[in-house]
């Protein structure tokens, strides 16, 4: 795919005026083939609300495309080594990468509250366990973290690697609420979709919170809080001495504790992954584990191990 994206851009810049413009809807229309949301099932067309966000993105997907084809034309910013080598490889991977950002961008300006709201409301009319309803259950949890829509609720009260653990917690556990809850969900009563989902956000986090927190752990101080206070020597945060408790593993119980048939994906190795800022997403891909799955294992895994966690603390800080 990324060959045939590259030789479309190639000749897209080749391209002046209405040739450019047919060359251009071809790139897009290759762009699109690697969408993450509004794809018709095997051996069907897109119809309703998928075919009505599909074409709405890729009318937004065409502007941003033209644009950067014609900035690459006036700028001569496109150009690609000419063996075939790691360089070249990597170039395409970029230049591919650069493309899907544009897409994603493309779906997010179009994904706005009423557009989610309209595929929730397209879950909520097929009875629960169909395809249909399956189908727009996967669209929409989809759509959600795409739009960039979800709040980002208390972000100041923890330290930035801590809150970033509880948070990808929180969301995974949100949009399983969505999943198992549609139907709880009433138009009517809320002004938004996700005014409904972002609420129930606020609430995980803070939940999160409690089950990943030792029990005397206070929150941190807020900005304004901590420019009155006078500054001591720096001592580790608790997230760093949590993080080389974990990666030392002295008697190899994080090592051990492992997901069914799959002893590569131990806690002690995801843990060190979510410390190092990676997403569940991109561990998801690591491991080739869904994220439910690695969710939920690490969740257990924290509290059979929260015994551990907190006597090491009080060892190492009280």
């Amino acid at each position: 795919m990324e060959e045939r994206l590259e030789r479309l851009v190639r000749e897209a810049i080749a391209q002046q005026g209405m040739d450019r413009l047919r060359a251009c809807n071809l790139l897009v229309d290759e762009i699109l083939r690697s969408r993450r949301i509004c794809r018709a099932p095997k051996g069907q067309s897109l119809d309703g609300i998928y075919l009505e966000l599909y074409l709405q993105a890729r009318e937004q997907l065409f502007h941003l495309v033209f644009q950067a084809i014609d900035n690459s034309t006036a700028n001569n910013a496109v150009s690609l080594p000419s063996d075939d080598s790691k360089k070249l490889r990597k170039a395409r991977s970029i230049a591919f990468k650069g493309w899907a950002a544009l897409r994603d961008e493309a779906f997010r300006q179009i994904l706005k509250d009423e557009n989610i709201e309209k595929i929730a409301l397209e879950a909520q009319g097929h009875p629960p366990q169909t395809r249909e309803r399956q189908r727009a259950i996967a669209e929409l949890l989809e759509a959600i973290r795409l739009s960039g829509k979800l709040c980002r609720p208390h972000q100041g009260k923890f330290s930035p690697d801590f809150y970033e653990l509880i948070y990808e917690e929180a969301v995974n556990r949100t949009l399983t609420y969505v999943c198992q809850k549609i139907d709880k969900y009433d138009p009517s009563r809320t002004n938004k979709f996700m005014t409904w989902v972002n609420f129930r956000l606020d609430k995980l986090v803070i939940e999160c919170r409690r089950e990943f927190s030792p029990p005397n752990l206070q929150q941190l101080p807020s900005l304004a809080e901590l420019e009155n206070l006078p500054q001591p020597e720096s001592p580790p945060s608790l997230h760093e001495t949590i993080r080389e408790y974990i990666e030392k593993d002295e008697e190899g119980i994080f090592r051990q504790k492992h997901i069914r048939n799959s002893p590569e994906a131990n806690f002690r190795a995801i843990a060190l992954a979510i410390c190092s800022g990676k997403t569940w997403e991109h561990i998801s891909a690591d491991f080739g584990i869904q994220v439910p799955t690695l969710s939920s294992f690490f969740r257990r895994s924290c509290q059979k191990f929260s015994s551990q966690f907190k006597e090491y603390l009080e060892n190492q800080i009280y």
